[in-house]
C-alpha cells in the first residue's frame, strides 16, 4: 500500500513541477494610454501587450525593498530606469516594431515581456 500511495504522489508531483515550469502561460494585458506595473517580488503585470505605433506609458511603481529591482532595463527601447522606493516612474514608449521584447530588473533576475502587435 506504502509503495501505490509514494507512486501515485510523485506522478503527482512529476505533473504539477511539468505544469508549473512549461505549460503555465502568462495573460497578457493591454496597454491603452497609461498602465501601471507595481514591482513587489517581480513585476505585475509581467506581460504587457501594446500596438504597434501607439504611444503609451508605462508608470511603475516599486514598493519591494530589494536592491535587485532598483531599476528597469528594457533594451530594445533603450531604457534603463532608476526606481525609487515608494515613488511612481513614467517610461514613454512608442513601438515601431511588432515582436516579444524582454524587460528586466538591473541584475536580470527578474522579468517580464512587451509584446508589440500590429
Amino acid at each position: 500500500m506504502d509503495k501505490v500511495l509514494v507512486t501515485i504522489v510523485g506522478i503527482a508531483l512529476i505533473g504539477f513541477i511539468y505544469w508549473f515550469f512549461l505549460m503555465k502561460r502568462e495573460k497578457a494585458v493591454e496597454a491603452t494610454d497609461v498602465l501601471q506595473i507595481n514591482v513587489e517580488g517581480g513585476y505585475s503585470p509581467e506581460t504587457i501587450s501594446l500596438k504597434k505605433g501607439k504611444p503609451v506609458t508605462l508608470t511603475f511603481l516599486r514598493t519591494d525593498p530589494s536592491s535587485c529591482l532598483e531599476e528597469v532595463v528594457m533594451p530594445e527601447f533603450r531604457v534603463r530606469k532608476g526606481l525609487p522606493l515608494g515613488q511612481k516612474v513614467d517610461i514613454a514608449l512608442k513601438p515601431e516594431t511588432a515582436g516579444e521584447f524582454p524587460f528586466s530588473c538591473g541584475m536580470g533576475m527578474y522579468h517580464g515581456k512587451i509584446i508589440v502587435t500590429d
